[in-house]
């Protein structure tokens, strides 16, 4: 794995080590299991529950994002990004439409 470049992402790849660590000893559903339980959250529950369960969605697709960002190509980017954005747009339809 390359160092990272800058002082901001040296310091998030830091303090996510613990949290990545557990991620990769917990079973391998896990995360998959957690992005699923956010994505029916936030589609299926009422507005002041789905709203924040597709906030942390977003957030969490963003970080793992931010780590793996030096490591994927243009097109995988591309998605990541897309992807955030979407959740992003339809938690604020969802606000928009109470």
């Amino acid at each position: 794995m390359s160092t990272p470049s800058s002082p901001l992402r040296q310091r998030i790849t830091k303090a996510s080590y613990p949290y990545v660590a557990k991620l990769h000893a917990a079973p391998k559903l896990t995360l998959p299991g957690i992005t699923l339980v956010l994505a029916l959250a936030g589609v299926f529950a009422p507005v002041v529950v789905g709203v924040p369960a597709l906030v942390l969605l977003a957030m969490l697709l963003g970080w793992l994002a931010f780590l793996s960002w030096p490591a994927v190509t243009g097109g995988a980017k591309f998605l990541r990004i897309f992807s955030i954005l979407i959740i992003l747009l339809f938690a604020v339809s969802r606000i928009a439409n109470g």
